[in-house]
């Protein structure tokens, strides 16, 4: 026998400000779905949510849950009021004697339920929240973003939670390895509609781009028959017109159905250009220590960064990532230790927070208020790497309309904030990026245009992130904050990472000596002492001939960082495996003596 639905939306209709955002939608979520709700960031995905949950009420349309089913719903930004503790408020909708329940998410998801309502951060609300929710084990939850504010271990716990519970769950999230990992079908809300893909969220793609290559080919058609039939129209319609006019209506017909459709959004035009290109060395780090009170935040850390790096730092939430950064680009002073910056450095920062925009502004305001882009005399212009435009043209290339440049920024959602910050980031040209949690909110599309800008970027970037996969697709580098002031260099993103921790300790050991070598190398050229203020003709003929070493050692550890990037290698051919990570090691280590060499001489040039 048939199971009836958890719950069913049929005939969805609903506007906002005279914009209509869904039409006559229907949705049946079954028993056991567990299913990724995915779409461009302002389509109504949250929205969608909140009338699923019944937060939101329909302007048309019937909403039906199955009988004695409970939906939870985790929203984006949870109030609390009327309680004392994030433990009092998530255990308030648990049966008595089953406050058990809560203690286990609580541990999972790493927040303390003592802690005042009136000191929890953003963060903790959140986590407070879907704590509740998993305690209160509904037969439907609706989680929206629930990985955000998550670090990637208890990301990986919700993960294992979701796979083992019975309860049917919808997800949003911009985390696809997230998606990937636990969605069996795919809902994807696109101009009003929900389409269903009866498979996971790594088929979604493929299929949204075949379903587009579809729709343009019909209205490529459609547009050709129009055209024809207009031309008949012109030429012959004088001779023939009581005989055909059933033809002229199915012209009109024609047209009508093309006014119809509905262009779907474009892809935000962004770019990312860097300025006057930085020195060689980026930032050298050495014996970096910092604590706060009896929490130790580094312990004798040394780092290199060199032009064209891409480090990503991971680490549980508190671990000090973020201060480590502010350490990095002299916003934060270290208690030991020395941070010497590169020359030619222009710095451009996205910070977790958003705090650069201000809420109560308008779009319009926060673009233009801004002293790096103010255009002298128009205050309807910004400067867009070096070129006046009008803030209306710019913001269009990042997908908002007009209706929106005079909305206040707290209108938008998470994904739409992000969106104006890359904005203002974009606009100005940098060598140096400062990326703490971009990818929070942001949808999938224009996840894959910034790899893409960020691939192509001749600058440096520095990044912080819970998105493996997005670790994944950009970092050359990655540095874990283990705890206790410890933090390690691995080559590679998330994966090799997480490769290199479960190979054996001396493999480990000698693969994080590939890395280190780089950023702590201790073989300094003596030749900044040398005598004479002059370079001999020796010495001025190495000068000439270092830079071609460096680039084919470059080469050589490319090739090197290529084949051990293959996380296979070591279970098919372990000695292969050695033999590359000891040559790795070698090169490095001469790599970071000759950049030693050309910087000595290139001084005292």
């Amino acid at each position: 026998m048939a199971r009836a639905p958890l719950l069913q939306l049929s005939d969805i209709s609903l506007t906002f400000g005279g914009e209509p955002i869904f039409a006559d939608l229907d949705l049946v979520v079954q028993p056991n779905d567990r299913l990724a709700l995915v779409g461009r960031n302002g389509s109504g995905k949250s929205t969608l949510m909140k009338v699923m949950a019944a937060k939101v009420e329909a302007d048309r349309g019937t909403r039906t849950v199955g009988p004695g089913m409970t939906v939870g719903y985790l929203e984006q930004d949870p109030t609390l009021e009327g309680f004392d503790t994030l433990g009092a408020y998530a255990t308030s909708g648990l049966p008595e004697g089953e406050e058990y329940r809560l203690l286990v998410a609580a541990e999972g998801l790493k927040f303390d339920p003592d802690t005042r309502v009136s000191d929890a951060s953003g963060g903790e609300r959140r986590r407070a929240a879907l704590a509740k929710l998993l305690a209160e084990a509904p037969e439907l939850m609706l989680l929206d973003e629930p990985t955000n504010h998550l670090d990637i271990t208890a990301i990986r716990w919700l993960e294992d939670t979701l796979k083992d519970t019975r309860a049917g769950f919808v997800l949003i999230s911009h985390d696809r390895a997230f998606l990937r990992a636990l969605s069996r079908a795919t809902l994807w809300l696109d101009r009003g509609q929900v389409r269903r893909l009866e498979k996971g969220f790594e088929h979604f793609e493929d299929w949204r781009d075949t379903l587009w290559e579809e729709e343009d080919a019909a209205r490529h058609k459609l547009e050709r028959k129009i055209k024809a039939e207009a031309k008949w129209a012109v030429e012959g319609i004088s001779a023939r017109r009581k005989r055909n006019q059933g033809r002229v209506r199915a012209l009109a017909s024609l047209r009508a159905e093309r006014a119809s459709m509905i262009r779907r959004q474009g892809t935000a035009d962004m770019a990312l250009e860097a300025g006057t290109g930085s020195g060689k060395l980026v930032i050298e780090a050495k014996g970096l220590c910092k604590a706060f009170g009896d929490k130790q935040i580094l312990r004798y850390f040394d780092l290199r960064v060199l032009r064209g790096d891409r480090i990503a730092f991971v680490g549980p939430n508190g671990i000090g990532k973020t201060t480590l950064l502010r350490m990095l680009t002299g916003q934060e002073p270290a208690d030991a230790g020395t941070v010497k910056l590169g020359t030619n450095l222009d710095i451009a920062i996205f910070d977790q927070t958003r705090a650069q925009l201000d809420p109560d502004m308008t779009l319009w305001d926060n673009m233009t208020s801004d002293p790096s882009m103010r255009v002298s005399g128009q205050s309807d212009q910004v400067m867009v790497r070096g070129i006046p435009r009008h803030v209306v043209g710019y913001l269009k290339d990042f997908l908002f309309d007009e209706r929106q440049m005079r909305a206040p920024v707290r209108s938008l959602s998470g994904g739409e904030r992000a969106r104006l910050l890359l904005a203002r980031i974009m606009a100005r040209e940098s060598n140096l990026l400062i990326l703490d949690e971009p990818t929070n909110d942001l949808d999938v599309e224009t996840l894959d245009l910034l790899q893409d800008l960020l691939s192509d970027y001749a600058g440096t970037v520095l990044l912080v992130s819970h998105d493996r996969d997005f670790i994944d697709r950009v970092a050359t580098t990655t540095i874990a904050m283990e705890g206790d002031g410890q933090a390690s260099v691995y080559p590679g993103g998330w994966s090799d990472y997480q490769a290199q921790r479960s190979q054996p300790a001396a493999v480990a050991d000698s693969t994080r000596k590939t890395a280190t070598s780089v950023t702590q190398a201790k073989a300094p050229a003596k030749l900044a002492s040398a005598a004479g203020p002059a370079l001999s003709f020796t010495e001025r003929h190495r000068l000439e001939e270092l830079p071609k070493l460096i680039a084919r050692t470059e080469a050589e550890i490319a090739k090197l960082g290529e084949l051990m990037a293959d996380p296979t290698l070591y279970v098919r051919a372990p000695e292969k495996f050695q033999k590359a990570s000891d040559a790795l090691v070698e090169r490095q280590t001469l790599l970071a003596q000759m950049e030693e060499e050309w910087m000595a001489l290139e001084d005292r040039a």
